[in-house]
């Protein structure tokens, strides 16, 4: 799972980041000011930080200079929006920049950006005995291709990418499907038993009750 570090000292944004990377898959840690934050990339490796540039402690710029040497890219997030600020921390080393206010949607779409940009995007999952090439779409047991429908592909994608958590009916329709849940889960559920007869995880693909689904192991 790609690993982001969020460098934002105001909550509610740090928040809604997280939440809405979570959901997208991603491994989200946040730090609340520039201390804590070249704390945490001293001891761990990121695969992505989206860093603010007004911060406690040490500010984003000073924090970059810290981050190049490592070579993990940057996206500045940050409420200067001025051309001089953005020139100044492109020239400084950032991957993009990006002004708030700004939409989620935009946020993940810059995300994705520089990952492939560093050949940092998924291509292979790895599940117990299952492999899974995002490129291929092709699923493969104990050496044999496991033949699943597109839906069915991209709900395992799904469970993978969240495993040990247990995910709600709506939102898996929802990010599956690409449409708005209206309360109906047959669907789903079918969907469901086929993905546990097909790769023999009946143990694995565990019935939450009143929520929906998770994947354990």
């Amino acid at each position: 799972m790609q690993t982001i570090l969020i460098v934002e000292d105001e909550h509610a944004i740090s928040n809604l980041i997280y939440v809405s990377l979570r959901e997208e898959g991603y491994h989200c840690t946040r730090a609340y000011d520039g201390k804590q934050a070249a704390d945490f990339i001293e001891s761990e490796t990121y695969d992505l930080i989206l860093l603010d540039i007004m911060l406690p402690e040490i500010d984003g710029y000073e924090l970059l200079e810290f981050i190049k040497p490592i070579g993990t890219p940057v996206i500045f997030i940050t409420a200067k929006g001025t051309v001089d600020d953005r020139i100044r921390g492109l020239k400084l080393g950032a991957d993009d920049y990006l002004v708030k206010p700004f939409q989620i949607g935009e946020l993940i779409a810059r995300v994705e950006a520089v990952m492939r940009r560093y050949g940092k995007s998924e291509k292979q999952l790895l599940f117990k005995d299952v492999s899974i090439n995002i490129d291929s779409r092709q699923v493969i047991k104990n050496n044999s291709i496991i033949d699943l429908t597109v839906k069915e592909f991209d709900l395992l994608v799904e469970l993978i990418r969240n495993k040990n958590v247990a995910l709600y009916r709506n939102r898996l329709y929802e990010k599956v499907w690409q449409e708005d849940f209206v309360g109906e889960t047959r669907t789903l559920d079918s969907h469901i038993q086929r993905l546990r007869k097909k790769l023999g995880w009946e143990d694995c693909i565990k019935t939450v009750f009143r929520i929906g689904y998770r994947l354990e192991g």
